[in-house]
């Protein structure tokens, strides 16, 4: 199975990561012939059912699994200093994994006329949605009526902007509004729970359009109506919402944050209303997903 390599956005270097659960993910999207005979049976029991991702759930919200807290910092080179309480407070490992951090370990960018990145995690970006197609050659092709739901909504995004933003499971799990304005109340569009580790979306892009995700629309103040979607993924059948629906939001503000598992982010900009961040494209043109931060700056206001 081909290494997942990412770019770092501040050191600009290339990093293998550290995959969890990598021999299942090579057993359920791999390309051996042992894959190619398990794969349908595991997919069926692992992301077609919502069974497994709760009983998984259930062990990590029980006091058993605190035990793999420690093991899993050192692991996966967590920063304790960032949290807002130590690990040792925490009684489960699904109280560690939907930690906060303390408000100085993620600054915002405040400039006015800046879109934040929502989330810690791996980013792809595209200024026009449409060159996803060259993107991803194989697999069925992405359809945003199909992934919105609503041929309307998705008539505002045709030729607008699309922003992938993939979390791992090491990664801070709570995601954030990247833009200020009044968002509308989550729309939850059932689905199954694959994978949305790359070597899953490279093989199946359209596992965006398939999986349990969730839709909020926000009127935001400079960049257009911005659609945030949720995107659960295996072992991820909760997402939480924290935000007060139809109330102000503002950019940096805590939206909400999925329970145990790897997920996703995926915001929508209108035609011309944002000017994405040329390093996070460029990476993304090269084949690379690029490491950043939640707060860093995502784009800048379309002159």
């Amino acid at each position: 199975m081909k290494d997942v390599v990412v770019i770092d956005r501040l050191s600009l270097k290339k990093e293998k990561e550290k995959v969890m659960s990598y021999f299942l993910i090579d057993l359920l999207y791999g390309s051996s012939w042992i894959s190619k005979l398990s794969s349908p049976f595991l997919r069926l029991i692992l992301c077609k059912s919502h069974a497994v991702s709760r009983l998984i759930g259930v062990y990590q919200r029980s006091s058993f699994s605190k035990k793999n807290i420690k093991t899993f910092i050192k692991d996966y080179q967590v920063d304790e200093k960032e949290f807002e309480k130590p690990s040792s407070s925490f009684s489960c490992f699904d109280e560690f994994f939907i930690r906060k951090l303390k408000k100085k370990a993620r600054p915002i960018d405040e400039r006015t006329h800046h879109a934040t990145c929502p989330a810690d995690g791996r980013y792809l970006c595209f200024q026009n949605i449409s060159s996803i197609k060259s993107f991803w050659i194989k697999g069925r092709a992405f359809n945003l009526k199909t992934f919105l739901n609503d041929p309307k909504l998705s008539a505002l995004y045709e030729q607008g902007s699309m922003v992938i933003a993939r979390l791992c499971p090491s990664d801070y799990h709570r995601f954030h509004f990247p833009v200020s304005g009044i968002a509308s109340k989550p729309v939850l569009i059932n689905g199954p729970l694959y994978s949305v580790n790359p070597i899953a979306l490279y093989k199946n892009f359209c596992i965006l359009q398939e999986n349990k995700r969730v839709v909020t629309q926000i009127d935001s103040d400079h960049f257009g109506k911005v659609a945030y979607i949720e995107i659960g993924a295996t072992n991820v059948g909760s997402i939480h919402q924290t935000f007060k629906i139809n109330s102000p939001v503002h950019k940096g503000e805590e939206k909400g944050y999925f329970s145990f598992g790897g997920s996703c982010v995926v915001i929508l900009f209108e035609k011309g209303k944002i000017e994405l961040d040329q390093d996070l494209c460029q990476n993304t043109l090269k084949g690379f997903e690029t490491k950043a931060k939640m707060g860093q700056s995502l784009g800048f206001i379309s002159n």
